[in-house]
């Protein structure tokens, strides 16, 4: 039987697994492992789509370091304490449904004095290629996360001012599909299939529409 932790080599079982459309009960009898510790290896590092198992490997060291004892209040903090937050703020942004590599490169911004980076900048930070870096801040940039500035050659990614109700609109975009796809769904079943399909749009046209309200409201009237 394995040890506690996974190694490089289980984790590599893990992606194949993933890859080649495995169910995690399988997987993890492959290993010889229980089901939940594949699940939750996976969920922490990505889901079943992000996983990675070089960035789940070296995610796993960042969190054994975090384990340790914090310094003194008052110490000031090194440098590792920081590296450490933006990993595990970018695992629960990755938690959330956003890619391993877009929620890294978001952590590094939001934790930067001036809230941007370059491209070069991102590069040393996280230690990736730049093309890595160019097809996250691509995705951002799309998502209207992030945006550009000018500084002199070079660009500057910064992170969005309504940063949050940027994130907030596209999950109420998603909610408006699933309203409208059920929708449509209710109108074409009849009985309890369709029953349901109604419910479930309703559902999320109340949400959408509550939680739109919120949003709205506290992008006029909160803090800046």
């Amino acid at each position: 039987m394995p040890g506690n932790r996974l190694t490089r080599d289980e984790r590599g079982q893990i992606a194949a697994g993933l890859s080649a459309g495995l169910a995690y009960a399988e997987i993890a009898r492959r290993m010889e492992r229980p089901k939940s510790t594949v699940i939750r290896e996976v969920a922490r590092n990505g889901g079943a789509h992000g996983y990675r198992a070089d960035q789940a490997q070296q995610a796993t060291r960042w969190r054994a370091r975090r384990r340790k004892p914090g310094p003194p209040p008052g110490t000031p903090r090194p440098p590792e304490t920081l590296r450490d937050f933006e990993t595990e703020f970018a695992e629960t942004m990755a938690a959330t449904g956003v890619p391993a590599m877009m929620a890294r490169v978001l952590a590094c911004l939001f934790t930067a004095d001036t809230g941007g980076g370059t491209a070069a900048d991102l590069v040393a930070r996280l230690e990736v290629s730049p093309a890595s870096v160019s097809k996250a801040v691509g995705w951002l940039e799309q998502r209207g996360l992030i945006t550009r500035e000018r500084e002199g050659r070079r660009q500057r990614y910064v992170i969005d001012d309504d940063f949050g109700y940027r994130a907030w609109q596209t999950s109420l975009e998603a909610m408006t599909r699933w309203a409208e796809v059920t929708r449509r769904g209710a109108t074409l079943l009849d009985g309890p299939a369709g029953a349901r399909l109604d419910a479930t749009s309703r559902f999320f046209r109340h949400l959408r529409e509550d939680m739109g309200e919120a949003a709205e409201h506290w992008r006029r009237t909160g803090p800046r």
